[in-house]
């Protein structure tokens, strides 16, 4: 393709706090597939845990992990995100240890499962996908990356709801051709991700709404003991009439069921009903393939995308430009396009201001609202023609952040140094 050398791997990688995920391909157009941590086996899930052996420093990860801590062999660390997030030192027989260095650890690790492919020396590019985005994540991932050193540039993140989209994109058009529904029943709850388009616009619009649903008390356990046959009834009966009023009348096209909650054991009724004129599908790999399947469209965009547009939370709803003089014709300067993720959205540029001490910035929504200008004042800027080094990024999913220097003039007016820096609300 040009994009990477043939024998450089692109990599998916769902990063989950209690399992994690790895999906690869051989190219931009390549089949995504998912490793085992049990070569020759489908067992996908890798337990995002570490084990520390008693009395040496020699640590064990995934299955490896439970394994020797239920053998006695070590100590257990589960729930590796949420303690990296939290930020706290762990104690491990009476050592203090970094939480973001063990999850490092862990991510190194599981990496070497890409042996079976081929090196993770091979990596070409990767993405890393996980079920929220929010600013604490993506400050969390920047650093694991940062101290993995890995040999590639090429490092993306994206969420589950965005890992979704991009499994669809490169699936048939018969399953999308409607409203495309994904069920993830995982512990104490069921994650419903439900994408529809506006085919009015150009590109079209893709959207996924989000919801969850508890599922009674009893049921939340999925790994402890079975459930008696009334149990199961009743279970079944509960996910029917939740999908039926997520259904509620739309046409859909494909339903996905991922998850270790879903079993035909206890799916009688609600599996018939789901089949009813629509292609059904389970499995539970699905984020780790859609995060390659992103990476891909990073690389070579495919025709689907270039026709169409994801707008999840994490993306930027806004395009945000000026209106200039180049040459001495009046034009449109784009700086900030909508459809980037947020936390990818920063852009320097010089301009020249001629007079006055305003700067007008245009933002205009991809959809709805009618585009509007917010003012930036510089003040105390000295008169006359200034040349400003002016930096726009996205502070959140919804704030504009905005930085203007002033570089002066040449000689005929020294820089004053001053930066000025002003907040905006995107969608007011």
């Amino acid at each position: 393709m040009g994009i990477l050398k043939n024998d450089k791997l692109i990599v998916g990688y769902d990063l989950g706090n209690h399992f994690s995920q790895i999906s690869y391909a051989v190219s931009a157009d390549g089949e995504a597939e998912t490793l085992s941590q049990v070569a020759g086996a489908q067992n996908y899930n890798i337990p995002t845990a570490l084990c520390k052996r008693t009395g040496v420093n020699q640590w064990f990860y995934g299955k490896e992990a439970l394994r020797n801590a239920a053998e006695q062999q070590g100590i257990l660390v589960e729930n590796l995100v949420e303690l990296a997030l939290d930020g706290e030192p762990i104690l491990v027989e009476e050592d203090s240890y970094d939480p973001v260095s063990l999850l490092t650890l862990f991510f190194k690790r599981s990496l070497g499962l890409l042996s079976q492919a081929g090196t993770s020396e091979k990596l070409g590019a990767l993405m890393i996908t996980c079920e929220r985005l929010d600013q604490g994540m993506v400050e969390l991932l920047n650093e694991v990356v940062n101290r993995l050193r890995l040999k590639t540039e090429k490092i993306y993140f994206q969420s589950h709801t965005e890992s979704f989209y991009y499994y669809m994109l490169h699936q048939p058009r018969e399953l999308w051709k409607a409203r495309s529904v994904l069920f993830d029943y995982r512990w104490d709850r069921i994650k419903i991700y439900a994408m529809d388009y506006n085919r009015h616009t150009t590109p079209i619009v893709t959207f996924i709404e989000e919801n969850e649903a508890e599922l009674p008390e009893r049921y939340r356990d999925i790994d402890g003991e079975a459930l008696t046959e009334g149990e199961k009834h009743n279970l079944d009966r509960a996910f029917l009439k939740l999908a039926d009023t997520v259904f509620h009348d739309r046409a859909v096209s494909s339903v996905f069921l991922i998850g270790d909650g879903f079993s035909e054991d206890w799916m009688k009724d609600s599996l018939r009903f789901l089949c009813r004129g629509r292609r059904v599908f389970q499995g539970n790999n699905l984020f780790s393939k859609g995060a390659c399947h992103g990476v891909q469209e990073r690389l070579v965009v495919s025709q689907a995308g270039k026709e169409y547009i994801f707008l999840g939370d994490d993306k930027l709803k806004a395009n945000i430009g000026m209106d200039i003089f180049n040459q001495g014709q009046a034009s449109y300067l784009a700086i900030l396009d909508a459809g980037i993720n947020w936390y990818e959205a920063d852009q320097i540029t010089e301009l020249y201001l001629q007079e006055g001490n305003q700067i007008s910035l245009k933002i205009m929504p991809l959809v709805g609202k009618e585009f509007r200008v917010a003012q930036i004042t510089l003040e105390d800027l000295p008169g006359g023609v200034s040349r400003l080094q002016m930096r726009l990024y996205l502070e959140t999913e919804s704030r504009l952040a905005v930085e203007v220097e002033d570089l002066g003039f040449g000689e005929i007016r020294p820089s004053t140094g001053k930066i000025w820096r002003e907040m905006i609300e995107l969608y007011e």
